[in-house]
């Protein structure tokens, strides 16, 4: 399990934090809510990650992209994080891709996985129904009509959803009580409605509906039903690299508190010299580099194939949950009264963490899934 970069995942980093720090700074955030705007992410941002390869990071160079697995992914999602910087680079390149690539036919990767790669596709993936993660829930309905299917019912919380191009859509084959299977369906196509739901991190979600929607057998994802262990392959790969852009947010409000406390003054003196909230940094530092390792660890199980991809999936995902709640309070805290304000971006920091807990299963559902997979 090797901790250390390669020289090409240096280079992959430092090139990314420099780009999100110039391009995509938290003021662009902000200008996007502000301005309300109707995307909720820069188009030209956007077309400058896809030139700079992020965008096909996952997916191999005979489809297009660069292949550089998935620790180069959680290596430009960190960065991501880290500037709180809004694309569709997680719900289209990681969610979006892993699904074509774990269940799609290879005519399917060829038609799609390019235009993945050059941006000119948006992808959503719909499975969650309820308020709350359960991928083994699936109440959305796919109804055999002669060589077609029909889609009936609701998915929530699908990332990006409002500005996909096609939904990757995950439905119970009807008369069969354990049978998957996943559909590549036209965001535009009649009967599915989409409704944009704004979050409190300023970030996209949907709620959507599919009322007696007619897909054909081309547009199975795969060949048939799929079992939830693919499904689980690919939401575990989301997991970490989630996990990995929370983590580029809890090294970025750790620094800032840092700064401020080495800056501000109370009583005439450095607050940072008063030894309760040395303490406090303290706890935060240890927290921190334990985050960093469970990131990395869950890495490299995924490049390495390992067994316990399931179990460093939801270490990390459970870790970065806690750790992020607990850095982003402190953060706010040691702000002082400032640190309530929209004056400074830690606010930003603890909206979006609070959000990316709960993508793809939050703290409490990943520690009782860690214990189940190590059969406690």
């Amino acid at each position: 399990m090797a901790f250390v970069l390669s020289e090409e995942q240096t280079m992959l980093r430092d090139m990314a934090a420099q780009f999100f720090a110039e391009q995509v700074p938290t003021s662009n955030l902000r200008k996007l809510r502000d301005s309300d705007d109707a995307l909720g992410y820069d188009p030209a941002i956007w077309q400058q990650i896809v030139e700079l390869g992020f965008a096909g990071i996952l997916i191999p160079e005979e489809f297009g992209g660069t292949g550089f697995g998935a620790t180069g992914m959680g290596i430009v999602m960190q960065q991501a994080g880290r500037t709180l910087a809004a694309s569709p680079l997680f719900a289209t390149s990681c969610l979006g891709a892993g699904m074509i690539l774990e269940m799609g036919r290879e005519e399917q990767k060829k038609q799609l996985l390019p235009q993945v790669a050059e941006g000119s596709l948006l992808l959503a993936v719909a499975i969650d129904e309820a308020s709350h993660h359960n991928p083994s829930h699936i109440a959305c309905t796919a109804n055999k009509d002669g060589g077609n299917y029909v889609l009936n019912g609701q998915k929530s919380f699908v990332l990006d959803g409002h500005i996909a191009d096609k939904l990757i859509v995950v439905a119970r084959e009807a008369g069969d009580a354990k049978g998957l299977i996943a559909f590549v369906v036209d965001a535009d196509k009649a009967g599915v409605t989409i409704t944009r739901t704004k979050m409190v991190d300023s970030r996209n979600a949907a709620n959507i509906t599919f009322d007696n929607v007619s897909v054909s057998a081309d547009e199975i994802l795969g060949s048939g039903s799929i079992g939830l262990e693919s499904i689980e392959k690919v939401l575990d790969l989301g997991r970490i690299i989630m996990a990995a852009e929370m983590l580029g947010g809890v090294e970025t409000v750790f620094e800032t508190t840092l700064d401020y406390l080495k800056e501000r003054k109370q009583f005439g003196q450095i607050i940072g010299s008063f030894q309760a909230l040395q303490h406090r940094a303290a706890e935060m530092f240890c927290e921190v580099e334990i985050a960093q390792a469970v990131v990395q660890d869950g890495l490299s199980a995924i490049e390495e194939n390992r067994n316990d991809v399931p179990r460093a999936a939801s270490l990390a995902k459970a870790r970065l949950g806690d750790t992020a709640r607990l850095i982003t309070n402190e953060g706010v805290q040691m702000h002082g009264g400032i640190g309530m304000t929209d004056a400074v971006d830690v606010g930003l920091y603890i909206k979006r963490a609070r959000v990316q807990a709960q993508i793809l299963g939050d703290s409490t559902f990943h520690t009782n899934r860690y214990a189940t997979l190590g059969s406690y």
